[in-house]
This record gives structure tokens, sequence and C-alpha cells, in this order.
């Protein structure tokens, strides 16, 4: 009995240093694996010459993984037929790359992965693999260096391809639009440098762009576009940069279509400053017409009265260099009602005016039947000034700090194309007091003028602007508190706007400067700025 108990007591004694043991934390499992995956050996060697192999097989140390392939990896030059490269989504040790495209005789070829080879565990990436080879008898070994910037925001866009086009009999500035690059790379995520490596010396043209469906050709309606208008010769110990800007699509109007009674909506891409809409078909003498422009999508509305018997209308839009002849087909709808709807905010610096606009284009506005009224029951004066093409009316009067303002429009006050006239409607705006806005007074030097001066939030909105001829300081008042960037714009045609590049025309955006500090602009506080332009 005495030996069974004392067994006892050393199994709860053992049992119990075994507890305290184990409560004494968590094994680690060590150190944290950093390391990145090492290749142990390529089948053809990388940097083989004489390539004639289909199939490409990459062994390392460890089980990796390929993440973001389609974003990472750039070959150069690109190839016609994408080869395939496994595994996708599982663990590996090895890569295999199956080529089924014709390679072009004596070209040195580069897969450059980028950061997409990782290891499996911790996903440690094997930075910036390059396997390269030639179908000829040696390496090329050139380079072409520099770095993309975006011409209008401070902030470079993210895997911007840069590529060269050979200058050869065959070249035209069209190639572009039609033809894969002799070479690319690709500025990834990290950087806004760029390097072309194993360059076969020759005359080439130089292109940045940020290619949105990645198939290394020039689509206007999507891509940002760089380029160097001088075409450069390789080798070269220049250091290039590429400018990208968003180029104003080339005008082509859309298939129109009835939309609501009475009301046709017309489609287009570019610039409609200049469009035109006629009508071909017949109609009869009291027939009438209104166009007013979406405030967000790039359509024109085209309103008629009154209603006309007929199957189809057959309208000629025009713009410079453009015509076609276009059909829509009609039908009986229901016409839209006059919707008012106020414009601009309702918290109304003392600078800013109201803006009031409609669904359907306004044609009389009664002031009899308008009024304003500050908080203290008194009439505010006030005038009106009438937009057509976005069919808004702005209404202006002297504010007061810290007040409120109440617009009533009484029933008529405003009419419609269709005669339609609104119910009594009632907007109520409002004015904060001038401690809660920042000033700014900004002195230029060494300007070329004139100058489109702008603040600008982080993310590329533009707040404030003013355009300036002359030297003299520039204040801006009553600033929302937030961070800005000052933004110089070189107007160098003098049109009062930010002009972009043209690739087929040659001609690079009108340049633009930044103030090197972020202002924080902070309630009730007066900024006196000096921006010494270069």
């Amino acid at each position: 009995m005495k030996r069974v108990l004392s067994n006892l007591i050393v199994l709860v004694v053992i049992g119990f240093l075994f507890a305290q043991c184990a409560n004494r934390g968590t094994p680690s499992g060590g150190e944290k694996d950093v390391t990145p995956p090492i290749i142990t050996k390529s089948e053809p060697k990388n940097y083989s010459t004489n390539f004639k192999a289909t199939e490409i097989k990459i062994y390392f140390d460890e089980y990796i993984k390929i993440k973001d392939l389609q974003k990472q990896l750039i070959i150069s030059p690109p190839m016609n037929l994408e080869p395939e490269v496994t595994p996708l989504g599982t663990a590996s040790k090895y890569i295999s790359i199956k080529i089924f495209d014709t390679l072009q005789p004596n070209t040195t070829y580069a897969f450059n992965f980028g950061e997409s080879i990782v290891d499996n565990n911790e996903a440690n990436p094997y930075p910036y693999y390059r396997y390269v080879f030639s179908t000829g008898t040696y390496i090329d070994s050139l380079q072409v260096n520099g770095s993309v910037e975006d011409a209008l925001n401070q902030k470079p866009e993210e895997f911007v391809s840069v590529m060269l086009y050979e200058v050869d009999s065959t070249f035209t500035d069209s190639v572009i639009y039609k033809k894969k690059p002799k070479y690319i790379t690709n500025t990834l995520d990290s950087t806004s440098t760029f390097q072309l490596d194993n360059l076969k010396a020759g005359k080439y043209l130089l292109v940045a762009l940020k290619d949105e469906n990645s198939n290394y050709t020039f689509q206007q309606k999507e891509d940002k576009i760089g380029f160097r208008k001088e075409i450069i010769t390789v080798p070269s110990d220049s250091n290039y940069v590429l400018k990208l800007f968003k180029e104003v699509t080339n005008f082509k109007a859309a298939r129109p279509k009835l939309v609501s009674g009475n009301k046709i909506a017309f489609g287009y891409e570019g610039n409609s400053e200049t469009m035109k809409i006629n009508l071909l078909s017949s109609v009869p003498d009291d027939f009438e017409s209104n166009i007013m422009k979406d405030s967000k999508l790039d359509s024109l509305y085209y309103f008629f009265k009154p209603d006309i018997a007929l199957d189809s209308l057959v309208f000629q839009v025009t713009n410079t260099n453009y015509a076609d002849t276009l059909t829509v087909k009609t039908r009986t709808l229901e016409k839209d009602s006059l919707i008012i709807s106020a414009k601009s905010v309702l918290n109304l610096k003392l600078s800013e005016d109201f803006v009031m606009t409609a669904n359907n284009p306004l044609t009389a506005l009664d002031k009899s039947k308008i009024s304003i009224m500050a908080k203290d029951s008194s009439n505010v004066e006030y005038a009106t000034d009438f937009e057509i093409i976005t069919n808004s009316y702005t209404f202006k009067f002297d504010k007061k700090e810290e007040n409120t303002y109440k617009i009533r429009m009484l029933p008529g006050a405003v009419k419609d194309f269709f005669g339609a006239e609104n119910d009594t409607l009632d907007f109520n705006v409002k004015t904060r007091a001038l401690s809660d806005y920042g000033n700014l007074r900004l002195t230029l030097q060494n300007a070329v003028y004139p100058l489109i001066v702008q603040l600008v939030t982080p993310q590329g909105e533009v707040k404030e602007e003013k355009y300036t001829t002359k030297s003299e300081p520039l204040d801006f008042i009553q600033i929302t508190a937030a961070n800005y960037l000052v933004r110089v714009i070189y107007d160098t045609n003098g049109n009062k706007e930010y002009d972009t590049g043209n690739y087929l025309k040659k001609e690079q955006s009108e340049r633009v400067s930044y103030y090197p500090t972020v202002l924080e602009i902070r309630s009730g506080w007066d900024y006196i700025e000096t921006f010494i332009l270069k």
C-alpha cells in the first residue's frame, strides 16, 4: 500500500513539473524565414546562345509560387503567341515556360519576372529575376535608361510599359497602333525609373504607355502615352524622361437613341465644343428643337416638338473634320416631368453664386415670382445669368458671413421647353464664418506668362484656380481647410486651359510645375508663400 502511494506521489510531482513547463509559453517555431528562394539550375542555361528549345525549366531549392504574373512578367521582345508559364496557383520546385511562337533569328529575348516568384511559406520574393537567351551567336548587351513622369499629376502612374520600336525602312509613326514593339520593359509599382536591357545597336522610337489592356499597342481612348519626339540612337549615354498624358480622344458620334418622349440622346467621344446636330428629315413649319449637355455623361440631348408622325428621323452630326449621317427610330414615349435642382452646394462661400438647373431645357424665368430672403427676413436683390448648353441659371447676390438665405420660387417661376412649370420650390443656402476658412497669398518668381495657377487635392482634384498674365500676388480667399498642392500650368497658347499632347502631331502637353511642399491650410490662418519656378 505504501509503495502504491509513493508511486502516485511521484507521478503527481512529475505531472506538475510538466504542466509548469508547458505553461511558461508557446514555442515560437523559430525565427521567421526571410530568405528568398534560390535557383539551383536552368534548362537550357540562362544566357544561352543559339537557342532552339521550346521549353525552359527553372529549378529552385524550395517550393515556390507565382503571383501577379500578368502584371509582373515582361517578355522582350513581346511574342505574338503568349508562352505558357506554370505552375499558377500551386506550389512547385520549378517553373516551366513553354514557347509556342516562332522566334526571330539573331535576336536576344528576355523574360523579366519582376517580383512574381515567391517562396511558398513566407512569400519572400526572388527579386527581378531575368531569364535571357539569344537565337544568334551572342547576347545583345546595350541599355537605355530613364524615368517616367505624369505630365499633369504629381504622382507617377504604376506599371507603365516603356517600349522601343525599331526605325528601319518599314517604319511609320502609326506602328504604335498596329504592332508590338521590338523591346519592352515596365516600371512596375515600386519606381518610376526604367531600364531596357539586352538591346541591339540601332535607331529607335522611345514610347511609354499606361497600357490598360496589356496588348502592347496604343489605344487612344484608354491609354496614356509619353514619347520622345526625336529618334534615339543606341548605344546612348542619355537618361530619358518621358511624360505621360491622356490624349483628347478623336471625335466620334455614337448611335443616337430616343430615351424619353421627344428626347434623343447623342453620345460621343472626344471634344463636343464644336459638335452640331442638324435634322435632315422634313418636319412641320412649327417644329422647334433645343439642345443641352448632360452634366456627367458624354452626351447631348436633342429635344423637339411637336410630336412627329414619322417612323424615324435622320440627322447629320458634324464636328471639326467630322461628319456622319445617323438615323433614330421614333416611338411614343412619355415625356420627362420637369425637375428643378440645385447645381451648386448649399454651403456657399461669400464669393460663390447659387446655380440652379433642370432636366428639361428651360425657356423662361419670371423674376417677379422669385425672392431671396436673408435670416433677418430682409429681401436680397439678385441678378441672373443663363447658360444654354448646361441649362443652368446663376443667381448672383451679396452675402454676409454666418447667414442663411431662402430662395423661393412660386409656381410658374420657370417654364421648360414643353410648357411645363414648376410648383413652389424652396432652396436654403447658408454661409459660414470667415474664420472657418484659410487665405493664401502666392507670389511667383521666374514666371513666364500666361499661367494657370491651381490649388489641387493630393488626389488631383482642382479646388481653386486663377489665371494670370503678369507679375502680381495671387490671393486665394476663403479656402476650405485641407491639404493642397500648388500646380502651375504654363498656358503656352493663351487659351486659359490645360492642353494635353498628341502623338501623331508630335505635340507634348503644356508644361506643369508643382510647389515642392504640401500646403496645410488651416481655418482662420493667413499664409504667404513664394514659389520660385525653374
